[in-house]
This record gives structure tokens, C-alpha cells and sequence, in this order.
């Protein structure tokens, strides 16, 4: 017998493993996927991962075997975590919660991811925070019997380009599977609203989607305001447009909520904007489409117009999107540091892996199997599971990754464009001038609102706190915010990561 002890996610593939499987399809959503679950562990045993599409983590517990089998899906989109105690119990779930209250469990900070985190501003690889709490990684099954613990990975990034096809060619078939996940990525008695941007992903996911109605965050600095921009593309598309008004206090305001439901520290400031945008989006409805996965996989971000340039030397220095602090800084700023936790040792294996294939789909790849789970998907799951809020995001499918690994370089960045295959194929359903804008990312005021005491309150109390004197060099980080105060306002990313921290762990070691 195969119990589910956890299990978290969508199956968009649903409808034809009902078939394959011989379950009836007129279940509940949830009785339809237990028994697909449960149907799948019996027919394919271990590879049933391999046969699924959507998102999902889930644990089963194989009552004759007396074994326990945990998956993650291919990409990470939703997150598992494990411990296994001193006498050899394995605590486990889907959420860091799930464990922090078990018998066994010992509360303790992982101290040497601050270290990653300073650099990253996000929790990369397998450790968290939590001594001993690991993340089961993308594309992973964990098993757990007779008190042995063994991990497989079942699979991984792998690219084969393809010069045999033409830039419409590409096109063609990123918009044909497009429209095949569309279909599959709810059902007709679902009614699902959609996130939007002035950006070509969630434009061209609305374009192709049912949705009649577009969510969006605004602020009143219209130099940070894309819901202009989107309120265009929804008019232009007939769907009716909300906006969520950020305001400073609003933003301030619910950090530590956005750190306490984060389970792990993130130093994104767009997370800030996403949680209260979830919040209001889920005022209104219970599911929302989102864009992630294509800057990633089809070359969406303007570092990559870089990599040539790069070449051998990006295995030396690129660790992902995000690269905020240097060794020689961390080492100045922080209490205790170890020479041995470097972030460029968590992607050692990707470049192995990706050792003659050309410098940006190295970089793809990093950003694949760090960043998108570490922070883009963590954000996503958290602070719309907090919400309410159900998201599905049909650009994160196997399907759609498939086209990416296949399609050479040059038909995903130029000198003149990123995502250039992407915003051809998005041409398709919209108009060039939204196809093919500039990208200009998740803008946030940050810069701005960091320096002004009407608002930034909390952050002085933190970084002249004793916790912060814990494990930083007070007189050091309180320099770098000087220096932000003073005019340099590129330093808001290093006050912003360490700040975010101080809030996280405030949430969990002092008021916890």
C-alpha cells in the first residue's frame, strides 16, 4: 500500500496520465491527483517523476517496502526540506515549518550561509539557515529506509543545439507548445486571473491565456512604474486591469511578515513588492498565471549579451544573477569567516557539466539550477502560499526547457536584443512594440526609500542592534549605510541584504 505524506503542486499533465493509468477523471482535483500519485508510484516505481509535468514535492511512504520516497519536480518550483535527527529519524515536508516543531529537531544557525547569502542574496544549493535542515535539490528523489538516507538525481539541464532551424522555426515552436500548456494548465471550471508587467513573458502568458483580468503593482514614482505600461497591454487585449499601489510604508511594513513566511532569508526587494501583490491579487481570486522561466532559459537577462566576452572566466567568478558582495568585503564585514564556504563551489558541478558548450548557455544553466530555485521559485511558492493564492506558471514546463536546450545561442541573444526566438514567437499574439521592449526587470524604489527616515526606522534599530553585533562589525556595515545615506545610493543592495537578514533572524532566533 502507497500512503501520500506530503504533497504539494498541479499536475498539468493530468488528463492524459488518467488514460494511461486507467483512473477515472471525474475526481476532485485532489482525489484525482492522490490516485495519480499513488497509480504512478505503482506503475513506474522510482521513474515516475519522469512522467509527470507541472510542479510538485511530495513524499510517499511505500507500506510494504517500508520505504519512503520523496520527489522534487525538474526545475524546483516547489520546495522539500529533510533532517534527520540524532537517533536517525528523518523529519521532512514541504515547508521549513514542518520540521522546526518535530520532536528531534534542534534549532541552530547555519552560520556559514551568510557567507553565500552576501553574495547571492539568496540561500543557493542544499543547506538553509537551519543547521541540518537540507533542501531536497530540482530534479531529485530522496529515499529513506532502515535508517539509510540516499539521494538520486533524476534529471538535469542537458543541452544539444540544433543548427538545422531557422529563427521562425524556433518561434513555431515555442508558441505551438505554448498554446499546448495553456490547455493544460487549468481546467474549464477554473477561473484564473494573471500577473502582468510592461514585460514581453507575462504579456505574451496573458495573450495566450483565458484570463479576463491582469494584476499588476504600481507606485507613484513613475520613473519605477510599469503598471502604466501593462495597463496598455491589458486594454489592448480586452481584460480588465487592477493595479495594487505600493506605497513606502506598505513596503517597510511587511518585511517581516515576508521573512517569517519566506522560511529563509531573501534579499530580493522585488520579494517585498510580490508578497503584497499576492496579497491583493488574492482578495479577488484563488489563481493567478505568472511568467517565470523564460529569461532563463531563452536568454531574457542583459548580462548575457556579455558572455562571449567572458569566455573561460565566467567558471572563475559567475555564480548567478546576482553578485553582491566580494570575499575581501565579507571577510571586513562579518564577525567569523571561513575561507572554505565560497559561492563559486556551488555551481563547480554545473560547469562540469557544461564543460564545450558556449559561454551563455553556462550561464543559463547557473542561473537554471541556482538561481531560479533559490530565489525566483522560492518567492513564487512562499508568498503566494501565504496568500492564498495559487500560481501557475506555464513558461516552467519540461516542454518548453526542451526548445531552449535545442536552440543555439544566437537566436536567443544578439548584440542589439535579448530572447530574441521568445519575443518572436510572443510577436505573434502581440504587438512588436510590447514583443519586443526593453527589458527592464521588477523595479523597485528601494534606492530611493532606503535613505529616507520617514521610512527606514527599522532598518537603523537592526543595524545598530545587538543582533546584528552578534555577526557583523557594527562600525563596518554602519559605514557602508553612511555611505548609501550619504549619496552612493549603489551600496542599497549590500544595506538591503543585510538588513533582510537581521529581519529573518529576529523572526526565528528572537521572537521565536
Amino acid at each position: 500500500m502507497i500512503e501520500i505524506k506530503a504533497y504539494r503542486g498541479h499536475i498539468r499533465n493530468w488528463e492524459a496520465l488518467c488514460e494511461e493509468l486507467g483512473l477515472a477523471k471525474d475526481m476532485t482535483r485532489e482525489q484525482r491527483e492522490a490516485a495519480i500519485l499513488v497509480k504512478a508510484y505503482e506503475t513506474w516505481g522510482k521513474q515516475m517523476p519522469d512522467h509527470l509535468y507541472g510542479m510538485f514535492a511530495f513524499a510517499l511512504w511505500d507500506t510494504e517496502q517500508e520505504e519512503l520516497y520523496c520527489v522534487r519536480d525538474q526545475f524546483g518550483t516547489k520546495p522539500f526540506y529533510y533532517y534527520q535527527t540524532a537517533d536517525g529519524k528523518l523529519l521532512y515536508g514541504t515547508m521549513i515549518r514542518d520540521i522546526l516543531d518535530k520532536e528531534g529537531f534542534v534549532k541552530e544557525l547555519n552560520v556559514d550561509m551568510l557567507q553565500i547569502y552576501m553574495t547571492l542574496t539568496y540561500v543557493a544549493g542544499e543547506d538553509t539557515f537551519f543547521q541540518g535542515i537540507k533542501k531536497l535539490m530540482p530534479g531529485c528523489y530522496l529515499t529513506f529506509k532502515d535508517g539509510k538516507l540516499d539521494i538520486v538525481r533524476y534529471w538535469k539541464p542537458e543541452f544539444h543545439p540544433d543548427e538545422t532551424k531557422t529563427l521562425e522555426d524556433w518561434a513555431d515552436e515555442i508558441h505551438t507548445t505554448l498554446q499546448q500548456m495553456m490547455r493544460e494548465v487549468k481546467t474549464a471550471d477554473e477561473t484564473a486571473e494573471s500577473f502582468l508587467s510592461g514585460g514581453v513573458d507575462s504579456s505574451y502568458v496573458l495573450a495566450m491565456s483565458d484570463a479576463k483580468r491582469a494584476d499588476s503593482c504600481g507606485y507613484d514614482e513613475e520613473r519605477f512604474d510599469e503598471s502604466r505600461i501593462a495597463a496598455k497591454t491589458a486594454e489592448l487585449l480586452g481584460v480588465e486591469h487592477s493595479v495594487a499601489k505600493i506605497t513606502p510604508e506598505m513596503f517597510f511594513d511587511i518585511v517581516p511578515y515576508t521573512m517569517y513566511n519566506m522560511e529563509q532569508p531573501l534579499g530580493d526587494a522585488s520579494a517585498i513588492v510580490f508578497t503584497l501583490g499576492c496579497n491583493a491579487t488574492a482578495q479577488h481570486t484563488k489563481l493567478c498565471y505568472s511568467g517565470e522561466g523564460a529569461d532563463e532559459f531563452f536568454g531574457g537577462y542583459n548580462m548575457y549579451r556579455n558572455a562571449e566576452r567572458y569566455g573561460d572566466n565566467l567558471k572563475t567568478f559567475y555564480v548567478g544573477n546576482t553578485n553582491i558582495m566580494k570575499e575581501d568585503e565579507k571577510q571586513r564585514l562579518l564577525k567569523s569567516y571561513n575561507p572554505d564556504v565560497l559561492p563559486i563551489n556551488l555551481v563547480k558541478y554545473i560547469y562540469d557539466e557544461t564543460e564545450g558548450l558556449d559561454p551563455l548557455t553556462k550561464m543559463s544553466d547557473v542561473d537554471i539550477q541556482i538561481w531560479l530555485e533559490g530565489d525566483i521559485y522560492l518567492n513564487v511558492d512562499k508568498m503566494s502560499t501565504a496568500a492564498g493564492l495559487e500560481i501557475r506558471m506555464p513558461l516552467t514546463d519540461r516542454r518548453i526547457f526542451d526548445i531552449a536546450s535545442r536552440m543555439p545561442s544566437r537566436f536567443k541573444v544578439t548584440e542589439e536584443q535579448n530572447k530574441v526566438a521568445f519575443r518572436t514567437a510572443a510577436a505573434k499574439v502581440l504587438p512588436e512594440e510590447i514583443a519586443f521592449r526593453k527589458k527592464l526587470g521588477f523595479i523597485v524604489p528601494v534606492r530611493i526609500w532606503l535613505a529616507d527616515e520617514n521610512y527606514n526606522g527599522e532598518v537603523r534599530r537592526l543595524f545598530a542592534s545587538d543582533i546584528a553585533a552578534q555577526f557583523f562589525n557594527v562600525d563596518e556595515i554602519q559605514a557602508i549605510y553612511a555611505e548609501y545615506i550619504g549619496g552612493n545610493s549603489d551600496l542599497w543592495r549590500k544595506v538591503w541584504t543585510i538588513y533582510t537578514f537581521l529581519v529573518w533572524y529576529e523572526e526565528y532566533f528572537v521572537k521565536r
